[in-house]
């Protein structure tokens, strides 16, 4: 391969994964073979970062969802939902720097010990990357901030302006889709902006991205 090409070859993903159940830790650049070590196993942790360097601190700081690399975000408010914890679909709702803001805007009992609010058993995980989207957007208009900062293509891109198909849809789920749809046209009509970022930089994200 001539050297041009090799590059402009873009690095291979890093695959950090934590399973205390088997004894198992390591870095791979192969969904496929961190899927296998993880797959079934309930305390499985595993997140994809764009270097070796980022996995490690990862592991090495717990591999804990919540645990972002330090880096530098734009000021806002950001959401996300994850099954990181094996306990069902969580969501989540920090301003840049991580800090969670879910008790400004959800009552206190409903905030489990993470700062995260915990959902029902029978709820999606793009039920809740909407619901996460709703309360962000309740929570910029009401402290008049102008940034809304998600990962979920479905969500920013269709679900939170009202694109959403009926067939193989909850039917609350589509109720919720066009509250956020409401709530995101008079956050716009007020100078908002929703902005979809990578999963690895957002400092909300409570799950893996491959």
């Amino acid at each position: 391969m001539p050297s041009a090409e090799i590059k402009h070859m873009k690095p291979k993903k890093q695959y950090a994964y934590s399973v205390p159940s088997i004894g198992a830790q390591g870095i791979t650049d192969s969904w496929e073979e961190c899927k296998a070590i993880v797959s079934g196993k309930r305390d499985a942790r595993y997140k994809g970062f764009k270097t070796r360097q980022e996995a490690e601190a990862w592991l090495h700081a717990g591999a804990r969802y919540e645990v972002k690399v330090k880096k530098e975000n734009m000021p806002g408010i950001y959401f996300d939902a994850g099954t990181g914890r094996g306990k069902g679909v969580e969501i989540s709702v920090t301003d840049e720097n991580g800090t969670d803001l879910l008790a400004k805007i959800v009552d206190k009992e409903f905030i489990n010990e993470h700062g995260k609010h915990l959902l029902s058993a029978d709820k999606t995980n793009n039920y809740g990357e909407l619901l996460a989207c709703k309360h962000a957007i309740e929570l910029a208009l009401r402290e008049g901030v102008k940034d809304v900062f998600g990962d979920s293509k479905i969500i920013i891109d269709y679900w939170s302006k009202g694109r959403i198909k009926v067939e193989g849809i909850a039917p609350e789920t589509r109720v919720l889709a066009f509250e956020v749809k409401k709530l995101r046209d008079a956050f716009e009509a007020q100078g908002g902006s929703v902005h979809r970022v990578s999963g690895d930089d957002n400092p909300a994200d409570l799950g893996f991205h491959r």
